[in-house]
């Protein structure tokens, strides 16, 4: 793996998909995938195996909707939409990201203090 790419933490990939599909509306697996790749500016490179597992993970859960469209490239695909138990769920989802970024933040901000 290149330097500059990272691995998606573990529990972070829904919580992406679920602000993906809440931003942008329905999308299939391989244009969810490459949205979020674009705008971490090809920091994270997703395997395409992990987000179809996270998707039906999610569509386990009643987080999204699956229903079969027609991609841009005129094939026959899945389209993915965030449900109304989705959006609750990335609420839910976004607030706990944020406490433990912060509590994270916090904690690094004491070891810069330590060091300088």
């Amino acid at each position: 793996m290149d330097k500059k790419t990272s691995e998606v933490l573990q529990g972070t990939l829904d919580l992406m998909i679920l602000k993906t599909l809440h931003a942008l509306g329905p999308l299939h697996g391989f244009g969810i995938a490459r949205r979020i790749e674009q705008v971490s500016r090809d920091v994270l490179r997703l395997n395409e195996g992990t987000v179809y597992t996270s998707l039906l993970r999610l569509q386990q859960q009643g987080w999204i909707a699956a229903a079969w469209g027609t991609s841009e490239n005129n094939r026959k695909a899945k389209f993915y939409s965030i449900t109304k138990r989705g959006q609750k769920q990335l609420e839910v989802e976004t607030e706990n990201w944020e406490r433990i970024s912060g509590v994270i933040r916090r904690v690094l901000r004491l070891e810069a203090e330590r060091s300088s």
